[in-house]
Formats: structure tokens, C-alpha cells, sequence
């Protein structure tokens, strides 16, 4: 992918943006399409804080032509295109995100990569509104995983062993305050395959745990970590799958026709599509459970109008 023109600084009132522009930057050969609506967040951020003063406006009008250009090298990528596919895409990745620093934290591998990638989930799932208002889910995900890479980075900091697993929010904790853990004690780069230990994201319970209840489906994206990073020194065995239990289909869906009162509104057509989105997310794992889950909410959404 060919570079982009480079910003001018960042003025004083854009500081909430920093990191976000940052994950743009780290994910401009990563991933584009997170790159893209990284910067597309920044750029309805940065208008809404200040489009009139002539630093703010030079410095927006540099990052429209940077999404100008990313738009055109994309060219006619779905996920760009369609804007179910790309919320689907980003929310995918921020959960995977998400569940490798949750992973890593369960067992007690305490490092920097996994408090990068607590605070990267979170930055995503800031990205995550410009599709909308965020689901009371992907909120929990965001507050827990803010306060955890705080947590944690303050403990490491200090020379303190963190308590793994949720341990209770503090209300007050906001990583924004502290600059180090955002990100200049972080490294530049998420996560990099190893041969240290496996990872694997379908042995992670759907449940919940500390109210975050994680979508059946999304924690598959086609580029979930397969491994932990060099620079745990940690090894470990492989993960082995347990035995899975297809979940009994109800035989009304069978024959389910939709009613003639029956009334969709796009909104419902999302989230349909949505749900599809996860399981195929879901078969790329051989997660049939978690699988055949979303697509009897698609189809209930679908012939009833209601989840």
C-alpha cells in the first residue's frame, strides 16, 4: 500500500484522538480497513471538537485527504463498501483483540503485548460508533478493558504482581489519564504469531463473567492470534479443544413462515445480517455450536420480528 502524506502536528484540542490516529498508523499495513475507520473516527471526532480554528482545520483537512486516498487504494473492498461488513469486520477484530489481552490475563502471563492489546480493544470499540450507537455489550468490553490495561500497567509499573481474571471496576480509573499506559511504554506492534504457546479462541466459554458478556460468534475472526508472543517467555501446551454440544434446533424454525404482520426494519436487517456474520465467523473455528446459535437468532429475527 502506497504511503500517506503525512499530518501536520496535532493541535492541542485533538489530544482525545492521539491514540486512535496511532492504531491508524500501527494498522496501515496490518489491517486497512481498521487503518481507514480508525481515521474516519478521528475525523468525526476532530470536527465535532473544533472544524473552525486554522490549525484544527488544516490538520482535518490533511486527514480527509488521507481517507480519500486509503478510500481509493481500497478501492472495491466490501468491507469499506458496505457498512455491515466493515461494523462486522471492526467489531470482529476489537473482540479478538479483547480475548487474546483476556486470555493472557486469565493465566497470569502479565506483559506488555497484552496491555496493548487491552487498550487497542478499547480504542476500537471507540471506532466501533461510527456505525451507530455502541450495544450495552461492546460498552462493558470497553470499560473493563480500559480499567484492566490500567490495572495492570500500574501494577507492573510499581513492581506489583496483578490479580488475574475481573477483580472489580474502579469507577474512577480512566487509562486516558495516565499517558504512559496509553501508549509510550507500549509496544509500537499488536500481537505477532510465535511458537511459545497456542491460543486458541474457540476453548474461550461464551459466557459471561464481571456483567461483559461476550456475542456468541465473534471471538473467530479470521485473524484471531493464533499464538502468544515472543516476548512472554512463557510456554505452555496447546490448548485442546473440548468435545462440542450442537445445541438442539427447534423444530418450529422448521417451518417458520413470516407473518403478514410481521413489519422489518433495517435495524433488523442488520442484525440479521449481523448474526450471519458471526457464524460464518464461527464455522472458520469448526465452532458448529456457536454456529448453528446465531443463525436460529438470524432466522427468529427474520419470521417473527423479534430476537
Amino acid at each position: 500500500m502506497a504511503a500517506l502524506a503525512q499530518l501536520p502536528p496535532l493541535p492541542p484540542q485533538f489530544k482525545s484522538i492521539q491514540h486512535h490516529l496511532r492504531t491508524a498508523q500501527e494498522h496501515d499495513k496490518r489491517d486497512p480497513v481498521v487503518a481507514y475507520y480508525c481515521r474516519l473516527y478521528a475525523m468525526q471526532t476532530g470536527m465535532k471538537i473544533d472544524s473552525k480554528t486554522p490549525e484544527c482545520r488544516k490538520f482535518l483537512s490533511k486527514l480527509m485527504d488521507q481517507l480519500e486516498a486509503l478510500k481509493k487504494q481500497l478501492g472495491d473492498n466490501e468491507a469499506i463498501t458496505q457498512e455491515i461488513v466493515g461494523s462486522a469486520h471492526l467489531e470482529n477484530y476489537a473482540l479478538k483483540m479483547f480475548l487474546y489481552a483476556d486470555n493472557e490475563d486469565r493465566a497470569g502471563r502479565f506483559h506488555k503485548n497484552m496491555i496493548k492489546s487491552f487498550y487497542t480493544a478499547s480504542l476500537l470499540i471507540d471506532v466501533i460508533t461510527v456505525f451507530g450507537e455502541l450495544t450495552d455489550e461492546n460498552v462493558k468490553h470497553r470499560k473493563y478493558a480500559r480499567w484492566k490495561a490500567t490495572y495492570i500497567h500500574n501494577c507492573l509499573k510499581n513492581g506489583e504482581t496483578p490479580q488475574a481474571g475481573p477483580v472489580g471496576i474502579e469507577e474512577d480509573n480512566d487509562i486516558e489519564e495516565n499517558e504512559d499506559a496509553g501508549a509510550a511504554s507500549l509496544p509500537t506492534q499488536p500481537p505477532q504469531p510465535s511458537s511459545s504457546s497456542a491460543f486458541d479462541p474457540s476453548s474461550i466459554p461464551s459466557g459471561s463473567y464481571s456483567g461483559i458478556q461476550i456475542p456468541p460468534g465473534a471471538h473467530a475472526p479470521a485473524n484471531t492470534p493464533a499464538e502468544v508472543p515472543h516476548s512472554t517467555g512463557v510456554t505452555s501446551n496447546p490448548i485442546q479443544p473440548s468435545p462440542q454440544t450442537v445445541p438442539a434446533i427447534e423444530p418450529a424454525l422448521f417451518s417458520t413462515v413470516s407473518q403478514g404482520d410481521v413489519r422489518l426494519t433495517p435495524e433488523d436487517f442488520a442484525r440479521a445480517q449481523k448474526y450471519c456474520k458471526y457464524a460464518g465467523s464461527a464455522l472458520q473455528y469448526e465452532d458448529v455450536s456457536t454456529a448453528i446459535q446465531n443463525l436460529q437468532k438470524a432466522l427468529k429475527l427474520l419470521t417473527t420480528g423479534r430476537e
